[in-house]
Parts: C-alpha cells; sequence; structure tokens
C-alpha cells in the first residue's frame, strides 16, 4: 500500500469502523480503500454498496464504537496500527491482502527489525523442544527476532528462549485473550519484553476459523519459516504454505520417518524446504535478502473519480445477472470469472464487491470467490 502516513483521530475512527463491519474482510477492505481517495469515503459509499448487492442493511460499528475499542486498548498499553501506516510491519504491508489493522502490545520497535517464524507441533516431542529452544536462541543471538504463535510445545520453546532478544506471539484471538490458558506467565512476559501482535478485535475468543488468518501472519511478518515437528494437515503446514505463497522461504527441521510428528516436516524437505539442522543453515539462506525490501504486491484497483465510478456501476447493473450466474459454490478465479463473462473488469469487481458487503459472496485463498 503506497503512501503511508499517519491517520488522524477521524481517520483512524472510520478505519476502525470500516474493518470491524462483518462482511468486509481483508481483501474486501483493500478493494474499498484502492477505491476510494480517503477512507471516510469507502465507509460512507459501503451501505450504498451492499444495499446495491442485495442487503437491506450494513451494520457497521458506530463512532463510540470505534472510540470504545481504540480507548480500551490503550488503557492496557496497547494500539492500533493501520496497514497504511509507517509503523506497520513491512512484511505485512506488503501481503495481497495486508489486514487492514494490527493491536499490538509491548516493543513495537521490534516490529521494525527483521524476523524468523519458528513453528510446529504442539504435543512435541522432548528432543523437538530441546532443538526448536536451541535453534531459536541461535537465530535471536544472530540478530534475529523470533515470531511464533504462543502456542504448546514448539511455540512455546521458541518464545521463551528469545525473551532476551526479542520475540513477537501472533494470537489468534483479541491481543487481551490468552490462549492457550497455561501460557499466560509466557504471555505476561512477551507483553514486557517482546510484543504481542493481534488483527482482532479486544475481547474476541480465539475460534477454529482463526487460526488460519493468524498462521498467515505469522508467517508475513518473517522473512522465512522454520517448520521443527508438524503433522500432516498441522496448523504448521499452512503457516509454510502461506509462506510460500507470500514468496517467503521455507525450512524444516527432518524427523525419524517412524514419528508422526515428523511428516509434515519432512514431507516439506521433499517438496524442496530447505533442510535444517542448525541456525546456519537458516542464515546462509536469509543473509543475502536481510536489509532489501518486501516483494511488493500489484495494487487492487485505481481509484477513479465520482463521474466515472458512477459509469462503472451503470455498467455493473448490465452485467450483474450475467456475473450472479456464473458464481457458485465452489471457488471460482476472479480473472476467470471475468474472462468468462466478456464484461470489463472493473464492471465485475463492482459487481462482487456489492455482494461481499451484503454478505452473499465470500473471498478465499487465491483470489478466489463464492456464493456464502
Amino acid at each position: 500500500m503506497t503512501g503511508r502516513k499517519t491517520l488522524s483521530d477521524t481517520e483512524r475512527r472510520a478505519w476502525v469502523r470500516l474493518a470491524r463491519t462483518e462482511t468486509i474482510g481483508p481483501a474486501t477492505f483493500a478493494h474499498l480503500i484502492a477505491r476510494f481517495s480517503d477512507v471516510r469515503e469507502a465507509l460512507d459509499a459501503a451501505p450504498r454498496l451492499a444495499h446495491r448487492g442485495g442487503a437491506r442493511d450494513l451494520h457497521m460499528p458506530s463512532e463510540a464504537d470505534a472510540q470504545a475499542e481504540i480507548a480500551a486498548l490503550a488503557q492496557i498499553g496497547g494500539r492500533l496500527i493501520a496497514c497504511s501506516e509507517l509503523e506497520f510491519p513491512a512484511g505485512l504491508a506488503t501481503l495481497d491482502p495486508p489486514p487492514p489493522l494490527l493491536a499490538v502490545l509491548g516493543d513495537l520497535r521490534l516490529l521494525k527489525r527483521e524476523m524468523v517464524a519458528v513453528v510446529g507441533a504442539r504435543n512435541a516431542s522432548g528432543l523437538g523442544i530441546k532443538f526448536a529452544a536451541r535453534l531459536a536462541a541461535d537465530l535471536g543471538a544472530a540478530g534475529l527476532v523470533i515470531a511464533s504463535g504462543l502456542a504448546r510445545g514448539i511455540d512455546h520453546a521458541a518464545h521463551q528462549a528469545t525473551l532476551g532478544t526479542g520475540t513477537v506471539a501472533v494470537m489468534a484471538g483479541g491481543i487481551d485473550i490468552v490462549y492457550p490458558p497455561e501460557n499466560r506467565s509466557l504471555y505476561d512476559e512477551i507483553r514486557k519484553r517482546g510484543a504481542i501482535v493481534s488483527e482482532m478485535p479486544l475481547g474476541m475468543a480465539p475460534l477454529s476459523r482463526h487460526f488460519p488468518r493468524r498462521n498467515r501472519l505469522i508467517s508475513g511478518l518473517a522473512r522465512g519459516v522454520v517448520v521443527v515437528e508438524a503433522a500432516e494437515r498441522s496448523g504448521s503446514l499452512i503457516t509454510a504454505n502461506y509462506a510460500l505463497e507470500q514468496g517467503r522461504e521455507v525450512f524444516a527441521v527432518p524427523g525419524s520417518p517412524l514419528d508422526p510428528r515428523a511428516k509434515g516436516a519432512n514431507r516439506l524437505i521433499r517438496d524442496g524446504a530447505t533442510l535444517t539442522e542448525s541456525a546456519d543453515d537458516v542464515l546462509t539462506v536469509l543473509s543475502p535478502i536481510l536489509g532489501r525490501g518486501f516483494r511488493e504486491p500489484s495494487e487492487f484497483e485505481v481509484q477513479l473519480p465520482p463521474e466515472e465510478q458512477s459509469l462503472i456501476e451503470r455498467e455493473a447493473d448490465r452485467v450483474r445477472l450475467s456475473v450472479e450466474e456464473k458464481l457458485g459454490a465452489a471457488p471460482v478465479e476472479v480473472d476467470e470469472l471475468i474472462r468468462q463473462s466478456g464484461a470489463p473488469a472493473e464492471a465485475v469487481l463492482t459487481v462482487l464487491l456489492e455482494l461481499e458487503l451484503a454478505g452473499r459472496a465470500q473471498r478465499h485463498p487465491g483470489n478466489r470467490i463464492a456464493w456464502r
């Protein structure tokens, strides 16, 4: 996102209201911000676009709700950073799309430093925990901040080993909700000596659908992801897959073929991940890219003047039925939908944006969309 600047108080409240609207996820938010020159214009336009998409009402947080969240976070020593602001982590800012908002507790300076993610099994072996701690400590001693998810097992070991050198915990729920509860003392230590981040509102309990989004942020913050132990279809492999999509490096620690916790990491190595036996294996790969910018994503849309927006909306009305007919329960790539419809891309994107705001359609990974 270009033109990064500090938001005014009015803009910040508008940003919170738009980001916390139930039918507005990161992709929809990014499309709105790209289409309108000011977040307040996007906020004003969203209910109208939702109505065009078939919604009776768009339930948005009030100005007071937004101010209450900002004040509650400040009361516990935290703050909200918008993805358009300079303080926003560079790795997350270049995701496609970035999280609209990041709640932060602790040392914001850590978010400006180079990071490596260390993740793995919750039910980790004793050797896995010992290796994760040593690896994280060595990477920390080399000047890297360690990012992980505050889970049991490998995550816990990686955070604990790097409290003195820099660690960032990414939460699946609200930044004030400790999960799992037995990690409360570690959470408190990270809050004092490291940083805790979340894209979720305060007070939100972590739900199963939140963990993939949490994993996407873990990989997005980092230059690379190290998987120490992971069973097949584990959350750690989801993090590794996100890393590949984001252009990050993937590292995996080999394990015994007799141990189910090693199957995921061993498969990653077969698929091309860097076999990792020490911090040197990670540093050798990452050293050439440390200190360089992250790869920038393509822009979603070009801002249109009001008269052109009106023309596009009239064109969207003309092609709406055709676009809706081509949507189904199975996600379809947006580019393919545009090709099949034979309509101008801006008109198709407008129809999809309206359907998303109305809660009738939903974005999926890989720039795909389906009926909700």
